[in-house]
């Protein structure tokens, strides 16, 4: 069974948060800035981890997984915003 989690994360170093948002990239949508949605099996989300363990750091970054509940069934996915509508990002992010 698939879950869908926001992936949200807050790296220290720009070299790891590189690293962070291409791992990511891999798994989900990216939505915002340091946010994907990742629709995932527990393998799936096992191996994530894994990916994301090897490169952050534990005392300086920060990665959390935000269980939205089972992806099948879910309906239509609604994102409402405050502020500067949400855009649907199909570029990729650059970060200097």
């Amino acid at each position: 069974m698939r879950t869908t989690y926001l992936v949200c994360y807050d790296i220290a170093d720009p070299k790891r948060l590189r690293r962070v948002f291409k791992t990511c990239r891999n798994f989900g949508d990216h939505l915002q800035f340091s946010i994907f949605e990742c629709d995932l099996n527990p393998t799936e989300k096992a191996q994530l981890e894994t990916a994301l363990r090897d490169i952050i750091h534990g005392t300086e970054d920060q990665v959390l997984f935000v269980t939205l509940g089972p992806s099948e069934g879910r309906g239509t996915r609604v994102i409402t915003s405050l502020g500067i509508p949400y855009v649907a990002m199909d570029a990729p992010c650059f970060i200097f």
